[in-house]
């Protein structure tokens, strides 16, 4: 059995993402435009697959850690490998279909996603050699929070939520605000300069 400091874990997890699994079928349904196939759309279903992906990831390591430790590393190892396959499809779909700067973003958050199933797998493998660790364990404890946080991400913006109001968003659109003022500054002062060159020419025309 799961060691009593991470039974009631994983049973609430197991709640949360069973509650999280639903809860994104209701949003998928309220977005079903956002969802047709379509290249415009491509992005949107790999956010709701990633989405999927990682709750039931969550789930099933959670209901196998309550019923044995023993079965937890063969349930973790499966799940982990499913998900990479997820995550291959999906880099490969944007670099196919897309070029933009949200597609990086998407890309990140897959890459993400990546290296939390890579390590997955690490940890389901030293549970299936030795069930009791410990150390494993706590890891797979901790990776399923972190398949919660990228999950809830990916279906926020799913259903089209603003954009957050961040550090680093707030920095890119004033860096892009000084870049647009620059950019206008230079346009206004350029005829400047190329009226007082006609000027200066049109003096030494006059010159005897």
């Amino acid at each position: 059995m799961t060691p009593d400091s991470l039974h009631d874990f994983f049973a609430a997890s197991a709640g949360v993402a069973g509650a999280l699994i639903g809860l994104l079928f209701v949003a998928i349904s309220v977005a079903g435009d956002r969802l047709a196939a379509t290249a415009e759309t491509q992005v949107n279903r790999i956010r709701a697959q990633a989405a999927l992906t990682t709750f039931l990831n969550s789930l099933v390591v959670s209901l196998f850690a309550l019923v044995s430790a023993r079965w937890l590393g063969g349930a973790a190892l499966v799940t982990a490998i499913i998900g990479l396959t997820f995550v291959a499809g999906s880099l490969l779909s944007l670099l196919r279909l897309h070029r933009r700067w949200s597609d990086l973003r998407d890309a990140a958050f897959l890459l993400a996603l990546l290296g939390v199933l890579v390590r997955e797998i690490i940890g389901g493998r030293s549970l299936q050699a030795h069930p009791g660790d410990a150390s494993a364990l706590q890891s797979i404890a901790v990776l399923v929070v972190l398949c919660f946080v990228i999950g809830i991400a990916r279906a926020w913006e799913l259903i089209g939520a603003p954009p957050s109001i961040g550090v680093g968003h707030e920095t890119a659109l004033l860096v892009r605000r000084v870049v647009r003022r620059v950019s206008e500054s230079g346009r206004t002062l350029r005829p400047s300069a190329e009226t007082e060159n006609r000027a200066t020419g049109q003096d030494q025309e006059e010159r005897p």
